[in-house]
């Protein structure tokens, strides 16, 4: 397996070069960061999602479904959050997060904020595919966390799915030595496919995270994303559903499992009564729409 990993490695080197051993929070004012007191795990955590709290009052509708890029990138928030916050992850040990709710907030909270850092960083106007062989963004955009690189596509497929792995790439995310196995949240929740936004049209809405909601509001994402996202079409004997599924199928326990989250998610409505008789409907995934999440235009620099 630690060969699979090793070559999956040597590929994507070689299509990203050295960017993907860049990390986003390096910055001139990191050279301050030793005179700041470290911030403990609960009050760490606790930032973050006052962070992604301030991107969203500065810069997002009310839904979160959109961002105003150009607005955020030049807001005290967004500032704020470069300097005292992105630091601090360098030299913060995630482990010190006692309980599973808490280890899912923060990296789901930490997870949607790079994604924003990162869509400004690397200027990215028109989708987050249109680079680095598609796969790239994910793999570059990354913060140096207690003295580890950790990546999107690391925090997505290594912690919060517990290091299984890139469907689109062989093998788990993390090998067997590797000391990020460690902040692994286990077991797999895969309700965290309802929480994850990517700066994409078809992605679920940014959300903000507590430890101490986490399970209702994952429930809640969950409900929120089925209602809006499935059709049925009854001429065609099909159950119209996002990509989503069909990436993460085996999270979800395949179709069956699949077909059993509907049914219990489903609004009590013509939709959920129809797909509640036996041996109703195929499930068909609809093309993801990878344009940039952004206000107006997907180009958001003037």
């Amino acid at each position: 397996m630690q060969e699979v990993i090793n070559l999956r490695e040597a590929v994507l080197g070689l299509v990203l070069g050295r960017r993907d051993r860049e990390v986003l929070n390096r910055h001139p004012e990191d050279a301050a960061a030793p005179d700041q007191p470290p911030l403990d795990g609960q009050a760490l955590s606790a930032a973050i999602k006052a962070a992604v709290n301030g991107f969203k009052a500065a810069a997002m509708d009310a839904e979160g479904r959109t961002v105003n890029y150009a607005q955020l990138r030049t807001s005290p928030a967004y500032a704020d959050y470069q300097t005292r916050l992105t630091p601090q992850l360098a030299r913060y040990d995630p482990a010190r997060l006692a309980s599973r709710s808490e280890r899912l907030a923060f990296w789901i909270n930490l997870y949607n904020a790079l994604v924003i850092d990162a869509v400004i960083a690397y200027d990215v106007r028109t989708s987050v595919t249109s680079q680095w062989a598609g796969l790239g963004f994910f793999r570059r955009a990354a913060y140096l966390i207690g003295g580890q690189r950790c990546s999107l596509e690391d925090i997505e497929h290594g912690i919060l799915r517990a290091n299984r792995g890139n469907p689109f790439l062989p093998g788990p995310q993390f090998g067997a030595n590797d000391p990020r196995r460690a902040w692994m949240v286990e077991p797999l929740d895969p309700r965290i496919h309802f929480a994850l936004n990517c700066a994409s049209r078809s992605c679920p809405p940014i959300g903000i995270y507590s430890a101490d909601l986490i399970e209702d509001q994952l429930e809640l994402a969950t409900r929120s994303f089925v209602d809006s996202d499935v059709v049925i079409d009854q001429a065609r004997n099909q159950v119209q559903i996002s990509q989503i599924f069909r990436w993460y199928r085996d999270d979800f326990d395949g179709p069956l499992g699949i077909v059993a989250l509907l049914r219990r998610t489903l609004p009590d409505d013509p939709r959920r009564a129809w797909l509640m008789q036996a041996n109703r409907g195929q499930l068909a995934y609809r093309d993801y729409d990878w344009g940039l999440n952004s206000v107006g235009s997907n180009t958001y620099y003037p």
